[in-house]
């Protein structure tokens, strides 16, 4: 097997044996290759912690059904086999830990794959964390789609060209991120994380409405949140509630809680709202 470069170091556990660096998985007849029936996951593993990894590792099960695919590995599997891949790497490492299906075989339609050919690998590599004190963001004229239009409520490969166009789009104007907003014109997320904004000592977030992913790290920023006495208000929000905000800040699984220090052409501080969030996901990370 030829193995490419990877950029950082990398194991992945494929075939039933472990691979070390970026190994090749798929051809150009793979049906993932050119019609992306495909979905993943992804925990952290960083200051010898890998928070609501068992989360991650049932969430790509749930993915997979929902594009009809078949999840031949039990969560426990899944589990088992990170913990094998994550001492692989040096304690102090960060990594990126990300369970994967995809279809080999076209199914009776081209378009249709073979649910009976799903395959499946683990790659573990080094991923620092964000460690900037902000980012910017600025709306993108990229709106996301709907259930009825796209499967959101999977983690599944197809959806990200989309939000990269909104990064690319604001890239362009000098900015960070992208808030995107659903086909109603209501915030929804950022192009690569969940959104968070604060207002008079309130913290609010969009609501679930079937336009994207509820991330897992968001779901426990709110429960923290909740138990520690902050009142979370998860609610239908415009893009003018995030410009008059007193704070807004990120939760997402690359970077876990990070604060937004500029929105147009207006900064914001990071603000202690976001800094408890922040200090009780890293307290809950490590009990």
């Amino acid at each position: 097997m030829t193995v490419a470069p990877s950029p950082t170091k990398t194991w992945t556990y494929f075939d039933d044996q472990w691979h070390e660096g970026n190994v090749p998985l798929m051809g150009p007849r793979t049906h993932a290759t050119w019609l992306c029936s495909m979905v993943f996951d992804g925990a952290r593993y960083f200051e010898g912690v890998a928070p609501d990894l068992d989360l991650h590792c049932a969430r790509v099960n749930e993915s997979a059904v929902k594009l009809h695919l078949k999840p031949v590995v039990s969560t426990e599997r899944w589990i088992s086999l990170a913990h094998e891949g994550i001492a692989k790497f040096d304690k102090d490492a960060t990594l990126y830990i990300k369970p994967m299906y995809w279809a080999e075989k076209d199914g009776p339609w081209i378009q249709a794959h073979d649910p009976e050919s799903t395959r499946w690998c683990l790659s573990i590599y080094e991923a620092p964390m964000r460690k900037s004190p902000g980012f910017s963001v600025t709306v993108s004229s990229f709106r996301r789609p709907t259930i009825e239009t796209m499967p959101v409520d999977a983690k599944a490969g197809c959806l990200y060209p989309n939000n990269a166009r909104a990064l690319f789009e604001v890239h362009e104007k000098g900015f960070d991120n992208a808030v995107v907003l659903d086909m109603l014109g209501n915030v929804a997320e950022l192009a690569t994380s969940n959104v968070f904004m604060a207002k008079d000592g309130i913290v609010y977030t969009p609501a679930i409405n079937g336009t994207f992913l509820p991330g897992i790290t968001r779901q426990r920023i709110i429960a923290l949140l909740r138990a520690n006495g902050v009142q979370v208000v998860e609610k239908t929000l415009k893009y003018q509630d995030f410009l008059a905000a007193d704070e807004i800040f990120s939760t997402g699984n690359y970077s876990k809680v990070a604060p937004v220090t500029k929105i147009d052409d207006r900064s914001i501080p990071v603000g202690p709202l976001y800094l408890k969030a922040r200090e009780l996901y890293w307290a809950f990370a490590h009990s």
